[in-house]
């Protein structure tokens, strides 16, 4: 086991690090545009179906093809809530829209989706377009000077077109263009995005006060699960009392018991007998001891939650390393509620994963206290469902917090909590 504690050190990234970040913000820009560029498409055609209903209800028939319409615009605009919730925040979607042409109109989430679905359909058509065409035209011009002389005259052009190439110096010039180009689309793509983004953020998201009425569902929820949780774990603590503890002791007083009845009669037997009762005694002082470490251990309140994990890792039959950034201390709650989750994960690591080895990160960040555990074995976690998974979850989301899992067949299995903990 390593058990190191990292911390940034100056927190300024050099330059190389500054052009990779970019860079991947420019890759999944360019994602999102093109993504964005499928649901323009359909966006497109709804905008045609909705234009072909509204001339057909200058003769008079349009009313009976306005249904399926607006109904086309909904399927739209819910890929495009789902696309936009997997890049950012989730958007919600409305409730089911009203039966009847004249209610479907005044349903003002049905007139916002019209609204999105036109001006994506101009708009976003026309950033997804640049940005699926942009990578190609600098892909061209960068390596035009390697097959510039295969082309006829009249094709050895930039991807723009603006001039005809017949010499390496205009070859060299090309190859500089798509360098241009390359560094306007890593400064420019994730505005673009963002840009194409904007309409569904505000015309799909809902209402505040739906907001309002989801957090409260969300809440009520949350305080359930908290009180199951809260009452699976007083079971589980009155049943390790009860089926351990309890028996011991009783076992203990069953042989003080037949120690003094037999202490006049056979000193001997007596002697063994108190014997048997002190191992007892000290089976149920240990097993007392685990019951009280399970409820709060005293390493985590007497220390800090980066030495309760390394304590609970050395224990681990699987080699693990604990890796912490927590410059200060989180509420109790939380760092109980992060420790719970790393036992119960490291515990179905030792007994489920076949892993050879298994990681634990802890940082303190934002407000936020972000836990990952993970390990190199066989995946597959979550399947079949589970009571442990289960009572993460529920400690978890007590808190108001999320647990993410990607255990794929092969493997690696890793799981992320993230607690939020005050700034």
């Amino acid at each position: 086991m390593v058990v190191t504690h990292d911390r940034p050190a100056d927190g300024r990234p050099g330059w190389r690090r500054a052009v990779g970040v970019r860079a991947r913000a420019a890759l999944d820009a360019l994602e999102h545009l093109v993504g964005g560029l499928g649901t323009a498409l359909l966006a497109l055609l709804a905008t045609l179906w909705l234009a072909l209903t509204a001339a057909a209800c200058l003769l008079g028939v349009g009313l009976w093809l306005l249904p399926s319409a607006l109904h086309a615009v909904r399927a739209v605009a819910d890929r495009e809530r789902g696309r936009l919730s997997r890049w950012g925040p989730e958007i919600v979607g409305p409730s089911p829209a009203p039966h009847g042409p004249r209610a479907m109109l005044g349903d003002r989430a049905v007139r916002r989706e019209v609204r999105w679905v036109v001006t994506h359909a101009l708009l976003g058509l026309f950033l997804g377009l640049v940005g699926a065409t942009l990578p190609l035209s600098a892909a061209h011009d960068v390596t035009f000077p390697l097959y510039w002389t295969f082309l006829p005259e009249s094709e050895a052009a930039s991807a723009v077109g603006w001039w005809t190439v017949h010499d390496w110096p205009g070859a060299l010039g090309v190859s500089a263009v798509g360098v241009a180009l390359a560094g306007v689309i890593v400064l420019c793509a994730p505005a673009l995005a963002r840009l194409q983004a904007w309409p569904g953020r505000r015309l799909l998201s809902p209402d505040p006060g739906t907001d309002l009425v989801l957090r409260v569902a969300e809440l009520t929820a949350t305080r359930a699960a908290a009180l199951d949780a809260h009452i699976t774990e007083l079971r589980r603590v009155e049943r390790a009392l009860h089926d351990g503890t309890q028996n011991r002791i009783v076992a203990v007083t069953v042989l003080l018991g037949a120690a003094r009845r037999a202490l006049a009669r056979d000193p001997e037997e007596a002697a063994a007998v108190l014997d048997r009762a002190q191992d007892a005694a000290e089976q149920a002082l240990t097993e007392l001891r685990a019951v009280v470490r399970s409820i709060l251990p005293p390493v985590l309140a007497d220390r800090s939650l980066p030495d309760a994990l390394t304590a609970l890792a050395a224990g681990c039959p699987v080699p693990c390393r604990v890796d912490a950034d927590m410059p200060t201390r989180c509420p109790a709650a939380v760092e109980a509620t992060a420790y719970f989750a790393v036992a119960e994960a490291l515990t179905n690591i030792a007994r489920h994963s076949g892993a050879g080895e298994a990681r634990v990160a802890v940082r303190a960040a934002g407000g936020l206290l972000h836990v990952e555990v993970r390990d190199d074995g066989h995946g597959g976690a979550g399947e079949h469902g589970g009571t442990g998974l289960t009572g993460i979850r529920r400690r978890v989301e007590a808190h108001d917090g999320t647990l993410e899992l990607a255990s794929p067949p092969g493997g690696p299995t890793t799981l992320k909590v993230t607690l939020p903990c005050g700034s």
